[in-house]
């Protein structure tokens, strides 16, 4: 079973390789000398070095109270996230999952060596707690893979104790600054090992200032395509909200692609996109039943008890399927497919050889600025259509088809921000509040289907169905608040869309 910790931590580097006196540091009551351990750590990455491109550490390290192996992500600067396991010949299955968004069916093969002597000092309070550890490090690095160079330096790094506060680090470094120690101009000793021991091979850089429409959406795209590669661990290790976000990438490139057909072409993307909506769908299985199994469960805490008729609070939870914590078997057997792989790759493919069109060399204003008005067009006559149909499941249809274009529609116009502007950013906003309220009323159209179900469940098994009737009730009056609503929102939002 791997551990996670919140690594906070700043490195330096000093033409001196001795420690400077840090007793006058503020807080500082006791610098408490810990002895010398020897590390010695073996980094793996893919040939090509997917992962240092990510600013992501996998080793396995011998030496020190920590040995096993360690898998570090980026947070922010001087921030990591390091999850470790227990000392193996190899790589264990739980770091494989974390970087496999990334390595594919890549190798993994050890690229760099790094063997140090870390003389390491306890930086504690008043009260004998460890406020920070400062090491000095001596390291030897060893190229093993791309090369056969090797490198040796010292450097120095503090690492906040487990729970510090940062600002405890600005009053180390204030010290360390007035001794001639400097900031590191590297992020690890990886990087630093990296860049020393052999050329750096970069790819192309991608397009940091796009002008044409189609760098204007190949950007867009690249920004989906790393949120669903960064999030992948996150999603298998269950962090809060991590499937809801991979599942909105997941549409907002599916709906680009349509949307920009005259930028990319749909005779590559088509196949892509169907890729997608598969992945979506895999990500909302569990997701969905959950959503609409809390705002059943807290409509029901809203009943009285006096109305609550039968076992319902235990019917509805067995109908949610109760599950025990983590991500499920099933979800991580989909992102260890070989086609979830397939379509990051596919996704790189459209990144590295774009399957650009006539109009993606043309000036952005004109191109995405005529495909954001072609899909507000669709919602609008969508929207039309829903508000002249009476109250029922053929408006129920149409404002649900409405919701799944106006969703598009927000995307394409967010893609089209950075070259439209303040149009586009507008529309965005006004088709995300349209969502919602759409989204509101099909979450109601859900959430009756069900209740009908139980009912009869419940009225099969001689229960009484009282309860249901009353919640669906309920629900009906929600939506025809939306439905109420809808009319009103909808002339302000046409009104304000004449500007794109």
């Amino acid at each position: 079973m791997a551990d996670t910790k919140r690594e906070i931590e700043r490195k330096y580097e000093s033409d001196d390789s001795g420690l400077p006196d840090l007793t006058g540091v503020a807080g500082v009551a006791a610098v408490i000398d810990k002895g010398v351990a020897h590390l010695d750590a073996t980094y793996y990455d893919t040939y090509d070095e997917r992962l240092a491109a990510s600013s992501i550490t996998l080793r396995r390290r011998t030496g020190g109270h920590d040995a096993g192996w360690h898998l570090k992500f980026p947070v922010a600067p001087g921030v990591r996230d390091e999850i470790q396991a227990p000392l193996s010949d190899t790589l264990p299955d739980t770091l494989a999952g974390l970087v496999r968004s990334r390595v594919r069916e890549s190798e993994l093969v050890p690229v760099v060596r790094l063997r140090s002597d870390r003389d390491v000092r306890d930086l504690m309070d008043a009260d004998g707690q460890l406020l920070a550890e400062v090491s000095v490090d001596a390291v030897h690095a060893q190229r093993l893979a791309g090369g056969d160079g090797s490198a040796q330096w010292t450097e120095l790094e503090v690492e906040l104790a487990d729970g510090g506060d940062p600002v405890f680090l600005d009053e180390v470094e204030k010290r360390l600054r007035k001794a001639g120690v400097r900031p590191s101009k590297s992020a690890s000793k990886l990087a630093r090992a990296l860049a020393e021991t052999a050329p750096k091979k970069r790819p192309p850089a991608p397009v940091e200032n796009p002008v044409t429409a189609g760098e204007h959406v190949l950007a867009y795209v690249r920004g989906q395509r790393d949120a669903i590669v960064e999030l992948d661990p996150a999603v298998r290790q269950d962090v809060e909200d991590s499937v809801h976000s991979m599942r909105v990438a997941t549409r907002r490139l599916r709906s680009t692609f349509k949307s920009f057909g005259k930028v990319l072409d749909r005779e590559v993307t088509d196949p892509i996109g169907e890729d997608l909506k598969w992945l979506a769908g895999e990500l909302g299985e569990d997701r969905d039943r959950e959503v609409l199994s809390a705002r059943l469960s807290a409509a029901l805490d809203e009943v009285p008890a006096t109305l609550i008729h039968g076992p319902v609070a235990r019917r509805l939870s067995h109908w949610a399927g109760d599950r025990p914590g983590g991500a499920s078997a099933r979800l991580i057997g989909v992102l260890d497919s070989r086609r979830y792989l397939a379509l990051l790759d596919a996704l790189d493919g459209v990144l590295t050889e774009p399957p650009l069109l006539k109009a993606a060399g043309k000036q952005p204003e004109k191109v995405l600025s005529k495909a954001v008005r072609k899909s507000f067009g669709k919602v609008s006559a969508l929207v039309e259509e829903a508000l002249e149909l009476e109250p029922g499941s053929d408006r129920d249809v149409a404002i649900h088809e409405a919701r799944k274009k106006t969703k598009r529609t927000r995307y394409a116009a967010e893609a089209a921000t950075p070259a439209l502007g303040r149009s586009a950013k507008s529309l965005a906003k006004a088709m995300k509040g349209l969502q919602n309220l759409l989204g509101e009323h099909q979450d109601s159209v859900m959430a009756r289907g069900t209740l009908s179900e139980l009912s009869a469940l419940a009225h099969a098994a001689g229960e009484s169905a009282f309860t249901y009737g009353l919640l669906y009730g309920r629900e009906e009056q929600r939506a025809a608040a939306v439905e109420a609503e809808l009319p009103g929102l909808w002339d302000g939002i046409k009104g304000g869309a004449d500007a794109l």
